[in-house]
């Protein structure tokens, strides 16, 4: 949606009243119901109704059944903004850094504005797209937090952001053709967001988790966000600790800083292989979690740490290994046969093969389950199986 006069008519009277009328309509039914409602109503605004109910009904998963269901949304904001339980754990930490007041720059639909007046912060929320910036005004209004948040719709680069405690950008890294993987082709570039987080008292800036280490400046803290396993984003922070580098894992939080350790010996395959969570593996932090476990990786290139005991950590999932094969499906196959595996989990990490692919090949049938490990070993392409410990 991005006619401003098509999300305005959504916020009158005769839009809330569509917006109801169509929140729980199956995209199967989108047809029928727009027939009908098209007797009584502008095509424009029946459009623009059941457009916002199939965005929140997407938004669920990041937003929550409640606030999803009360806020608007556009595509890209769907796409890009952060998911709830990120924008709380961040602003909690920015609460508990004793910030009162916060510039949110290129803030989007205003999910990290949300996050942070919910934990009672004072929050000026700014982007230059007059969509966006009404969208974000009007979830604020929805969710009851215009008391503590100002819209505005201006370009950041000419916003003051002296009087605030600290600054938050999200640059935009998305374009025309899709995600922007260069930090300096981020929108406002990465170089301008630096610039922007030095002069204020604390910062925070979010980028893509990919970003290479060696991009990160010495005088940020760098952390690596996951939620329920899957890496959600990456946070330069300034005016913390400059040179530490953490990942979080939530929910929790539950954080593992670096200590800057020498990367772990490469061992044999012990008992227990341990899987390190995605910011765990982005933070670089591997060896972090293999000094926890008194283990070792099983090759030099790989983050699979092994080790001969069970040790419980939040920063890794742990599997017991039963068989080490080397590469070939037809001795998998008689394995699993022998075993009575009929539902395989396929995992990999340094192998070429697909999971799907693999699984098709084995057939697997019968009630027991397995976990398959494609990877290496010490350089050779290797199969473990095992199971969750």
């Amino acid at each position: 949606m991005n006619d401003l006069a098509s999300f305005s008519s959504l916020l009158t009277p005769e839009g809330r009243a569509l917006l109801d009328a169509v929140r729980d309509t199956d995209p199967a039914d989108e047809l029928a119901v727009a027939t009908r409602l098209r007797r009584e109503h502008p095509v424009e605004l029946v459009s623009a109704a059941l457009g916002q109910a199939r965005l929140r009904q997407r938004a669920v998963a990041k937003f929550g059944a409640a606030d999803a269901g009360r806020m608007f949304f556009t595509l890209n904001g769907v796409e890009q903004s952060t998911r709830a339980s990120v924008a709380a754990y961040r602003a909690g930490r920015m609460k508990a850094l004793g910030i009162g007041s916060v510039a949110d720059l290129c803030c989007g639909i205003g999910g990290d504005a949300i996050a942070l007046a919910r934990a009672g912060v004072r929050v000026l929320a700014v982007d230059r797209d007059p969509v966006t910036a009404a969208v974000a005004r009007a979830n604020v209004e929805a969710l009851g937090l215009g008391g503590l948040v100002e819209v505005r719709e201006a370009d950041v680069v000419g916003v003051d952001t002296g009087g605030y405690d600290a600054v938050f950008v999200d640059p935009a890294r998305r374009g025309g053709r899709g995600r922007i993987f260069d930090p300096e082709a981020y929108s406002p570039p990465l170089s301008w967001a630096v610039e922007a987080a030095r002069k204020a008292p604390r910062a925070a800036l979010k980028i893509a988790p990919g970003i290479p280490h060696e991009a990160i400046p010495e005088d940020a803290e760098a952390e690596w966000i996951s939620d329920g396993g899957d890496v959600k984003e990456a946070v330069l922070w300034f005016g913390t600790e400059p040179g530490a580098v953490r990942a979080t894992l939530l929910p929790g939080p539950r954080s593992l800083l670096s200590r800057r350790l020498p990367d772990p010996e490469v061992r044999p395959v012990g008992r227990y292989l341990y899987e390190p969570d995605g910011a765990v593996i982005r933070a670089h932090l591997v060896a972090e979690v293999a000094d926890q476990l008194d283990g070792g990786l099983i090759d030099a290139t790989i983050a699979y740490v092994t080790a001969d005991e069970l040790r419980p950590t939040p920063h890794a999932t742990a599997y017991e290994i039963t068989d080490q094969l080397p590469f070939n499906v037809k001795k998998l196959k008689a394995l699993l046969r022998e075993r009575e595996v009929g539902t395989l989990t396929v995992k990999k990490r340094g192998s070429a093969v697909e999971p799907e692919e693999l699984r098709k090949k084995v057939r697997p049938q019968g009630p027991n389950s397995a976990t398959v490990f494609l990877t290496r070993v010490a350089g050779a392409p290797t199969m473990l199986v095992g199971r969750p410990a």
